[in-house]
């Protein structure tokens, strides 16, 4: 099963893509690109699982293994980047060109990129800048290596992500020279302004958000709201770059690849169709027993990998025919995957909890891994017992008769899927089993799917199929590494600019209730999650909520719980949720359609949603209960 698909609105992914370069020189580049990327994933792999195994044979450690998995990261965000631009990869949040024809989605498609570029061309210059300041600190790293050589990817990247959103700019010469000539545009009225910087920036920003709307990635819209804002404060755009390099390599982040990458190679091995079997088999033949089966695939899924798209995407296919073979009205069953491929976010260890404590960390609230972990547990099941509720609910009365439970079957089916049932048990027991840290355990992790998915099932083979694998997950990593820097800048610039105390002094005196800020803090929450991806939303959104929180005495554990469960509300709440258009992509139906499927279920879980943020022992009853 490949998850090679577009993801969460790749940009021109549908619309225009790449051409294939047939120029040996750039083929042999692309080889070295993909080739760097594979290799930086696998030493982040295995390196800290040979710590782990050192520290407890020897008692020693690794010289200098944290200081190298944390500036792979870097390398594997910008190389990612670099190759989800050259496949017209990179995450976009815009629909309009769905509904654009013809002429009208070419011009949308050459000025989105031109401008998208443009702004790149920027990054690019900003981050040389950088680099070279760096250099004259003479900071070194592992082997006295000169910090500054490694910060010199960013430029390089940039440089090549911008060259590259040009020529896809269009398919003819003509369109790359109206994108050419916008990029011109931009960089003569940024470096050579008409007027004074601060009154070209509702201008600028003006530009940036029409890009943004016509299909720009992501990261050049959150890049080039932060370029503005610099630019007409007078301030240097090379903090873009330190921020971005900041965050990269913040010790905890190397958890996000590694997860991911363990996530990739169960959803391109065997793992659905075992786990499929182990739940159809075991909770199968009672009613809605397949909408409980769906709901568990997708939800286990979206744990290691999440990207809800990617479930969508992934296993929409394979889940749908269970269903509609068990006489569950199609519009049932797609309401029922769009819905479930979410519902993962708030089991351990997925990907947006790792990021929510370290932004939350960062922006003065210590947010313990391990406690937030525990918080969405009780959550999570609630939600997900909603959903498969209702799928049972909307079942046939006569499908409870149509199989019987059979033992033998069931347990054939979880003696074949054992290893990978076991995987969350390897990662909580070395998260909480005090000889591993996060992002050792993260490793661990991974290094124990790529035994599982090779060796021990033999559905992936390692010279075939673990480079498109790990090439995959490196894709999809730097597409998002490149919001999260970028996003790091914007949100650096708010703070600056006060904005979180401005938002607790209007807060403290508008609003005298903690129950009313709270009804408040969903709402828009969950327009935050129409509008913005879940990374880009946790780095540029939580800082500014935290200290309201605070002034209000949310504890932060219940608070992050709250903002992740929004979000995941966010992404099926119409008109624009992003799984909304992922599911109408993957199950060709209206976008109509799928909302009227998932309405229902949006409800339902809206409900849960105020239960978990009302009742806060929902989220702390279980971090309470182990710090005793």
């Amino acid at each position: 099963m490949s998850t090679g698909v577009p993801t969460e609105g790749a940009a021109g992914s549908q619309d225009q893509q790449p051409e294939p370069v047939r120029w040996l020189p750039f083929r042999i580049w692309q080889g070295f690109e993909a080739t760097v990327l594979i290799a930086a994933l696998a030493v982040m792999m295995i390196l800290p699982v040979a710590e782990i195994l050192i520290r407890a044979a020897l008692g020693q450690s690794v010289a200098g293994s944290t200081v190298i998995v944390q500036h792979l990261v870097l390398v594997v965000g910008m190389v990612g980047g670099a190759i989800a631009a050259r496949k017209g990869r990179l995450l976009s949040l815009s629909t309009l060109t769905t509904f654009l024809k013809g002429g009208w989605k070419a011009v949308a498609h050459t000025v989105s990129h031109g401008i998208a570029a443009g702004i790149t061309v920027f990054l690019a210059v900003g981050s040389l800048q950088f680099a070279l300041s760096s250099r004259q600190l003479g900071k070194t790293v592992i082997f006295d290596l000169p910090v500054w050589m490694i910060q010199l990817i960013l430029p390089l990247a940039f440089a090549l992500i911008a060259g590259r959103l040009w020529w896809q700019s269009g398919r003819g010469w003509k369109d790359r020279l109206l994108a050419g000539a916008l990029i011109a545009v931009i960089l003569t009225l940024g470096i050579f302004p008409p007027v004074e910087p601060e009154s070209l920036a509702v201008a600028g920003l003006g530009v940036v958000l029409l890009g943004v709307v016509l299909g720009a990635p992501i990261f050049a819209g959150l890049g080039g709201a932060a370029l503005v804002l610099f630019w007409s404060e007078y301030s240097p755009i090379a903090s873009l770059a330190l921020d971005h390099y900041r965050l990269v390599v913040n010790p905890s982040l190397p958890a996000i690849p590694l997860f991911t990458l363990a996530g990739y190679f169960l959803a391109e091995g065997g793992a659905s169709r075992r786990l499929i079997r182990v739940f159809n088999s075991v909770v199968g033949g009672i009613r809605g027993g397949p909408a409980l089966v769906a709901v568990c695939v997708c939800g286990f899924f979206t744990t290691f990998t999440g990207a809800s798209g990617v479930t969508i995407l992934a296993l929409g296919g394979l889940l749908l025919p269970v269903l509609t073979a068990a006489k569950i009205r199609e519009n049932d069953g797609i309401g029922l995957l769009t819905a479930s491929s979410s519902l993962g976010i708030l089991f351990p260890p997925c990907l947006p909890l790792i990021l929510y404590a370290v932004v939350a960390t960062n922006a003065g609230s210590h947010v313990e891994l391990g406690s937030l972990f525990l918080a969405g547990i009780i959550p999570g099941f609630l939600l997900v017992g909603l959903t498969a509720g209702w799928g049972i609910f909307r079942a046939p009365r006569a499908a409870e008769v149509q199989k019987r439970f059979d033992r033998r079957e069931a347990f054939a089916a979880l003696w074949e899927a054992k290893w990978e049932l076991l995987l969350p048990v390897v990662a909580l027991v070395a998260l909480f089993g005090g000889f591993a840290t996060p992002v050792e355990a993260a490793a661990l992790t991974a290094f124990y799917a790529l035994l599982v998915e090779t060796v021990l099932y033999r559905d992936l083979r390692i010279f075939r199929d673990l480079p498109r694998v790990m090439g995959e997950c490196g894709l999809l990593v730097g597409g998002v590494l490149l919001i999260l820097g970028v996003a790091m800048g914007f949100t650096n610039y708010l703070v600056d600019a006060q904005i979180p105390d401005l938002a607790v002094e209007w807060a403290t005196e508008t609003i005298k209730s903690p129950w009313v800020f709270l009804l408040a803090l969903n709402a828009f929450l969950i327009v935050v999650g129409c509008l913005m991806d879940i990374y880009s939303a946790i780095i540029i959104v939580v800082p500014l909520i935290v200290p309201v929180a605070h002034a209000f005495g949310i504890n932060p554990v219940h608070l992050g719980i709250i903002f992740l469960a929004n979000l995941e509300l966010g992404f099926l709440t119409p008109p624009v949720g992003m799984n909304l258009f992922l599911s109408s992509y993957r199950f060709n139906k209206s976008v109509p359609r799928v909302i009227r499927s998932v309405f229902p279920i949006l409800l339902l879980l809206t409900a849960g949603v105020l239960l978990i943020t009302y009742v806060p022992e929902l989220s702390l009853f279980l971090p309470g209960l182990f710090a005793r």
